[in-house]
């Protein structure tokens, strides 16, 4: 059986073919505006290229930068309704505090607070009011609301109160998609309530993208399952989607970084990610991006569920060139690489001319660059290979030497090693998104607050690893192939009885 990952860019849409382990067939498409055609555009060349049938595909994982691309521009987002349950805590910081206006106006949220709320312990700050929630929802109802974050203090360790608050705004409310915070962010308040806004301003362009993935799907006549990549490199099913679009947000650094370690076979690198407009440098350990250690923002807002450890620099094949200067980006000419670079009849003077003319790239029409003065051609490359080197030394986090992974369609950029660290651009380096996308995994991660004077180290950690072990099997992960990635103790000093925050995550196969 094989099975096809596919990662919807800004401007390609790349697809592979996959059998186990071997990559059978990768293509580029063009990124439309409409999902539906780009993406069954990829599947028809896919399956009439390799003359596979349909049948034959047993699972389709795609990762998309839909979600992201509306966050950072404001677009399709809804309004939401926002229930904090705190009181008589936390009312001096109320939801949104300090973040974009802009954002901030377009979700129109209509906030409101009420009791609520637990110690670390799970002790309760003060039990929920009834009535200020249903007078909540009943205000949801007349402003035409039909989406919802509850979020309360400590929630991740006890979710009863938004549990319980959820079905009083559905009494009210029957029509209402609610997100609840403890589903989504770990224990900070103000970053997980963040994450839950924004999730419930996403659901229903959610449910949107997730219909027209299908309807291509179906146009292809696959009836296999599709899933979608999440930000740590794991899947989430299409059907979940609609429910939780922000654990999607990062998906396209992170395939392309699990795609790079699968196809060198290596497991802790430095990943060089260069596409049309931008590049993403991250690090690579035990096979998986390495995670931002401190709150991520997304589109400006603060966030606290995981997101990947990666440096964003303009740096790809259609930034452009100032000989002048002779400086590179981070202006682009993005998708229109194809019209305005000098090597494709255009007016506009690229990295990928420059590319071309040091003889290091062969698409195009060579003498269209055949005037560049050779010295400008050097400085220019030289002026390439120290920004992704440069930026490649922030990443790293010892002297220790680390091999270098470069893919991308714009990999092409490079030439030679990464300043002092060895270079190695893997089989297939020009669609790594898509592989990263068709061999992710299931995966979870449990973050849990626990008392060292009630129970050992060991009882916790093994406590949290088999919860963690638990939810990857409920996700449909094939036991015998579930692997612990990362064990991570904080003792919390300001807090009584020996209290430690253990977070574990684990990820494993599949089950088709």
């Amino acid at each position: 059986m094989y099975r096809i990952g596919i990662d919807v860019g800004g401007t390609n849409t790349d697809a592979v073919l996959m059998r186990g382990r071997e990559v059978v067939f990768g293509t580029k498409t063009a990124t439309t505006g409409d999902v539906t055609r780009g993406v069954l555009a990829a599947l028809t060349r896919v399956l009439g290229e390799t003359k596979i049938a349909p049948d034959d595909i047993s699972a389709v994982m795609i990762g998309t930068t839909h979600f992201t691309n509306a966050v950072v521009e404001r677009r399709e987002l809804s309004r939401v309704g926002v229930l904090r349950l705190a009181l008589p805590s936390s009312a001096d910081l109320p939801p949104l505090s300090g973040r974009p206006a802009d954002l901030v106006e377009n979700i129109n949220p209509l906030v409101r607070l009420s009791a609520g709320g637990y110690e670390f312990d799970g002790r309760e700050i003060s039990p929920l009011d009834s009535v200020s929630i249903l007078r909540f929802a009943e205000e949801c109802a007349q402003a035409a609301i039909r989406h919802v974050a509850i979020s309360g203090i400590f929630s991740p360790i006890a979710p009863e109160q938004e549990m319980k608050a959820a079905v009083l705004v559905r009494s009210a409310l029957p029509d209402a998609h609610v997100t609840l915070s403890s589903s989504l962010g770990n224990l900070g308040l103000l970053e997980r309530e963040n994450a839950s806004i924004l999730n419930a301003a996403l659901v229903a362009l959610g449910a949107r993208i997730s219909r027209a993935f299908s309807e291509a799907l179906r146009s292809a006549g696959i009836n296999a399952p599709f899933f979608l990549t999440q930000n740590d490199g794991t899947l989430i099913a299409a059907e979940r989607i609609a429910d939780f679009p922000i654990l999607t947000v990062a998906s396209g650094p992170t395939n392309s970084m699990r795609g790079a370690a699968f196809l060198s076979g290596t497991k802790d690198a430095i990943v060089v990610d260069i596409g049309g407009t931008t590049s993403d440098i991250g690090m690579l350990q035990k096979g998986f991006p390495r995670m931002a250690g401190v709150a991520v923002e997304v589109g400006g807002v603060r966030t606290n569920f995981r997101m990947p450890d990666v440096l964003c620099i303009g740096l790809g094949g259609g930034s452009h060139v100032d000989l002048l200067s002779r400086t590179v980006g981070p202006r682009s000419v993005g998708y229109r690489l194809l019209n305005e670079a000098l090597v494709f009849g255009g007016n506009t003077l690229t990295a990928s001319d420059i590319a071309v003319a040091a003889g290091i790239a062969s698409f195009g029409e060579k003498s269209y660059v055949a005037h560049l003065n050779d010295a400008d051609v050097a400085a220019c490359l030289h002026s390439m290979q120290e920004k992704v080197a440069s930026a490649v030394d922030r990443m790293r986090v010892s002297g220790a030497p680390v091999p270098v992974l470069i893919v991308g369609g714009g990999s092409v950029l490079l030439s030679g090693d990464v300043g002092s660290l060895p270079t190695v651009r893997p089989a297939s380096f020009d669609v790594a998104n898509a592989v990263g996308a068709a061999i992710a995994q299931i995966g979870s991660e449990v973050d849990h607050v626990y008392r060292l004077s009630d129970i050992s180290r060991e009882a916790a950690i093994a406590d949290a690893s088999a919860k963690c072990r638990q939810k990857v099997l409920d996700e449909g992960g094939v036991p015998e192939s579930i692997a612990t990635i990362d064990v991570e103790e904080t003792p919390l000093a300001y807090l009584s009885g020996q209290a430690t925050r253990i977070r574990v995550k684990m990820v494993g196969d599949l089950r088709l």
